[in-house]
């Protein structure tokens, strides 16, 4: 027996909604809408003085690269406790918010990343499991040909362009860019 809001897969087809202008999967029987919308990544440039905190990633994709401590919003979860969750689970960072950096749009894979400017509350990390290693880098000494995905780059140097600002507007995407690798 179906429970609310539970439809089965073979009562969907592809058709534009009434109102709507393109094609979604909507169920044939109740004409629920099946919405597929963007994942939201949520994570930070986390310092520790002027020291910046990276993580080799463990996990595909980008297996061995560098990036920041970020992942996907849980649902029910604030942006703001994502991100301090997920440097949790990949630095065991903890992590005190500043502000919001950076809004990136990924359209290629349906993202959307919201990047804060955090501090360490403490500067003893260590590797959760979806990361093989980490380090506080200098600014002069980030891996930089290493760097796992665009939007680590655009994270990076809008938060060197903010560097010392006490309030800023977020940044979003450099001009042209879409996140294509």
């Amino acid at each position: 027996m179906e429970t609310p809001g539970q439809h089965k897969a073979q009562s969907f087809e592809q058709r534009i909604p009434e109102g709507d202008d393109r094609l979604r999967r909507v169920c044939q029987d109740c004409g629920f809408v099946d919405y597929e919308n963007p994942k939201v990544v949520v994570g930070s440039v986390a310092t520790w003085g002027d020291k910046v905190l990276l993580c080799r990633r463990a996990i595909a994709p980008r297996i061995g690269y560098w990036t920041l401590p970020a992942g996907y919003l849980e649902v029910h979860e604030s942006a703001v406790d994502g991100a301090c969750r997920e440097a949790w689970e990949e630095a065991r960072a903890k992590l005190e918010i500043d502000q919001l950096l950076g809004v990136y749009s990924i359209p290629r894979i349906s993202q959307i990343q919201l990047i804060y400017r955090a501090r360490l509350v403490t500067p003893d990390v260590s590797a959760g499991p979806e990361t093989q290693e980490l380090d506080l880098f200098d600014w002069a000494d980030i891996p930089w040909d290493d760097i796992a995905f665009p939007s680590v780059h655009w994270a990076l140097n809008d938060f060197d362009a903010v560097r010392g600002m006490t309030g800023f507007a977020p940044r979003g995407n450099p001009a042209g860019e879409t996140g294509a690798m």
